[in-house]
């Protein structure tokens, strides 16, 4: 383990083990670095595995400035591991929070990422749902600080995306929100602030996603309502994503179905190292629903 150092002053804890191409993963707002060790202990054993805790989330610095989050801080935090570990290129691996960042990296830094996976990215996106995720962002923020992070954790870890990882495995569960309240809720709540309420929206950023050329992996699970759709439009308007679909799945989807999960993203590497992934066909979008011309 070490601690890296941001451009801005913040020191991030990073974990890594393996040898060989480099992965980077990169934690939910639920989550911390050590939500990625199903993936971690899997993936060492042929690839250099990273994963780091946000700023925000101990043993990471907290900053008591709202200024140092946002989401471009937290893309260019990604860059800041990779360039303290003395990494050109990696493979990035987010979900949700982890998956917004992911996804903006391959936007601001290509030339970094040898493949994107973005899994569950999509809270808030649906520009009809916007400004109820602000509000809802602020809620959070204030149940953080008024009732501290272990209250909030009961709630938050049993949300209607979290029910399935329960109802699946009710020990790797009572974990998951073992690590949650262990976080920091100044952190936290700076993070729903900064973070979660200011991120734009995806469909904001469509002109630039029909430009991506890195390839791009997008998961989601299929009881993760709020990313269902979302996850739809990134592979419609991303020439170069494919979209797994976990079934019965909620959002926790690493932890949830880990087996799963690590299956298709070693697949996908591998093709993406041999350099087999495709960019999509132009003949495979028509306004025709038969091929009619």
């Amino acid at each position: 383990m070490s601690k890296i150092t941001t451009d801005d002053g913040v020191q991030l804890h990073v974990e890594e083990t393996g040898s060989g191409t480099p992965i980077v993963f990169v934690h939910e707002f639920a989550g911390d670095h050590r939500s990625w060790e199903p993936q971690m202990r899997y993936f060492a054993h042929s690839y250099r595995s990273v994963a780091y805790s946000a700023r925000g989330w101990p043993p990471s610095d907290v900053p008591d400035d709202l200024s140092k989050y946002s989401q471009d801080r937290a893309c260019d935090d990604i860059r800041a591991v990779m360039d303290g570990l003395g990494i050109d290129k990696a493979h990035i691996v987010g979900l949700s929070m982890g998956g917004f960042a992911t996804l903006h990296f391959g936007l601001n830094y290509p030339e970094r990422a040898l493949s994107l996976t973005v899994a569950g990215c999509g809270y808030g996106a649906e520009k009809d749902r916007n400004e109820q995720f602000r509000g809802e962002a602020d809620h959070w923020a204030g149940k953080l600080r008024a009732d501290g992070m272990a209250a909030y954790a009961e709630i938050y870890a049993h949300g209607p995306t979290r029910v399935q990882f329960e109802n699946k495995d009710a020990r790797g569960f009572e974990e998951f929100k073992d690590m949650l309240k262990e976080h920091s809720a100044e952190g936290s709540a700076f993070t729903q602030l900064g973070v979660q309420k200011e991120r734009p929206s995806l469909y904001d950023l469509e002109d630039r996603l029909r430009q991506v050329t890195t390839p791009m992996l997008v998961v989601t699970g299929d009881e993760d309502w709020p990313c269902l759709l979302p996850n739809v439009y990134l592979k419609q308007v991303v020439p170069t994503a494919a979209l797994f679909v976990m079934p019965n799945s909620g959002h926790t989807i690493n932890l949830e179905e880990p087996a799963m999960f690590n299956r298709a993203l070693h697949d996908f590497i591998s093709q993406v190292d041999a350099g087999r992934w495709p960019v999509r066909d132009p003949r495979a979008v028509s306004s025709s629903i038969t091929g009619v011309k």
